[in-house]
């Protein structure tokens, strides 16, 4: 392991807003992000494969009476986000490091206002579907963490993907598609956004991939 990984690592143990394995709350947060980790009851929304965390902290800025949780593995990207938000004073931010099928062992029934999955990896071959983070096994890991009319957001640049999920949400009965685009920065819904951008956006943008956007909810 890189030293620059090192030093990173040590600064996630020590920045209170990365809940990971190792510290208490990592055990004990599952119903108790309002109370102890924001010590507010502001909605919490949450942003899955957050990477560097550029949205969830773009977020944060706009929105300081929300409180937002990025959720990624890697622990060298979760950092850059981290860091970035202590050094604002964004105490509205925060980053869970772990595995996303592992989600429902950190928030409780109801607990989620609003989910982003933002960019996700496609996995585009048929035997990887169950991994996809829009397939009907994390479709329903999500419904009961969301509270009742929670808004669900699904951004990609894959137009496989997004076809997928869109047919899939379509087709059932307890969601309602709310608004969806395969050219979001030609949609009436590109202001909703800030020009807030992940990296992964970027790049995508910048080589002219049309961005696709998905916004549903699970009927109660």
């Amino acid at each position: 392991m890189s030293r620059k990984k090192l030093v990173r690592f040590a600064e996630n143990e020590k920045n209170p807003n990365v809940i990971q394995a190792g510290k208490p709350l990592f055990e004990t947060i599952k119903g108790n992000w309002h109370e102890v980790q924001f010590q507010n009851q502001n909605p919490i929304v949450v942003e899955l494969a957050c990477g560097r965390g550029e949205f969830t902290v773009g977020l944060g800025r706009e929105y300081p009476h929300q409180n937002f949780i990025g959720v990624d593995i890697k622990g060298s990207r979760i950092w850059k986000g981290s860091s970035t938000a202590a050094a604002e004073g964004l105490n509205n931010v925060a980053f869970l490091r772990t595995q996303i099928q592992n989600l429902d062992q950190f928030f409780a029934e109801g607990e989620i206002a609003e989910l982003w999955i933002t960019f996700p990896d496609p996995f585009p071959r048929d035997g990887d579907e169950k991994r996809r983070l829009t397939s009907p096994k994390f479709l329903e890991m999500y419904k009961p963490m969301i509270k009742k009319e929670g808004l669900v957001h699904f951004k990609t640049d894959n137009t496989g993907l997004f076809d997928y999920t869109l047919e899939l949400v379509q087709g059932r009965e307890d969601i309602e598609v709310i608004a969806f685009t395969h050219d979001f920065y030609q949609s009436e819904m590109k202001d909703d956004h800030h020009g807030i951008k992940t990296r992964y956006e970027k790049i995508f943008s910048d080589k002219g991939e049309k961005i696709k956007y998905l916004k549903f909810r699970f009927k109660v």
